[in-house]
């Protein structure tokens, strides 16, 4: 059954809209009559048949509410210096599948990449694209979002106050991942900051530190690559409290 990110709703009928819209008539071809399924990121899910077709939208009869419960208990998001090349594109749907609760873009001191004004925009549209068609794939019901691309100083304002800060450093030699979680709360959130191709500075590790409270961890003996390290931390973060394996 194709899924869709619904416009609005009634108590009997959701409706579909713009780009979900034209996918749905333009794409998949679908019909008066055509069984459909809706989410609209409350958690919940509604199947439904589509009862008309006009030239904007698509209302469809609900005939079933259902909370699948396939979110993850635990909100953890993804910071991430900006990274050149796809990688940006693909933590995002990887991250997206797997079950991370939001992405934060990120300036650093060493990020190749620099993203400003207009670009910037459309660069955040097209990553929130990929998560939004990752969701439906994954068969997930609320979408991540994918903020607008931030300074360190926007973070605290992004995430609430209780956020549970990491930052794998491959300078850290004391504290592990692993060992690191047991010390977290589940019904907190736990934002991980990965750093761009060549790292972060010790001066952001050290702000990171003071500022957000971050515990700096390691990831293992060997040196990842920025989007590995991204998706080991969420796996390992999402594995420890029970949302994945």
């Amino acid at each position: 059954m194709h899924r869709f990110k619904i416009g609005s709703k009634t108590a009997d009928a959701f409706i579909i809209r713009d780009d979900e819209f034209y996918h749905l008539v333009k794409v998949l071809r679908l019909r008066q009559g055509d069984q459909v399924a809706g989410f609209d990121n409350s958690g919940a899910q509604w199947q439904g048949i589509i009862e008309s077709i006009d030239k904007d939208s698509a209302v469809c009869r609900i005939m079933k509410e259902e909370f699948p419960g396939v979110e993850a208990k635990t909100a953890v998001y993804l910071v991430m210096g900006l990274a050149k090349g796809e990688k940006m594109e693909w933590v995002i749907q990887k991250g997206t599948e797997l079950g991370m609760a939001g992405f934060i873009p990120l300036r650093t001191q060493r990020a190749v990449l620099q993203l400003e004004g207009k670009k910037a925009g459309e660069k955040v549209a097209r990553w929130q694209k990929i998560a939004s068609e990752a969701v439906k794939q994954s068969r997930r019901v609320v979408e991540p979002e994918v903020t607008q691309i931030a300074d360190w100083g926007d973070l605290e304002r992004i995430l609430p106050p209780e956020t549970q800060w990491l930052i794998p450093y491959e300078d850290e030699t004391n504290n592990s991942l692993s060992n690191t979680l047991d010390g977290f709360k589940a019904e907190y959130p736990i934002a991980i900051l990965i750093g761009p191709e060549g790292g972060f500075t010790p001066a952001e590790v050290s702000g990171a530190r003071e500022r957000l409270k971050a515990s700096s961890v390691s990831l293992g003996p060997r040196i990842l690559r920025t989007e590995t390290a991204a998706l080991t931390s969420l796996i390992m973060v999402l594995t420890h409290f029970g949302d994945l394996g």
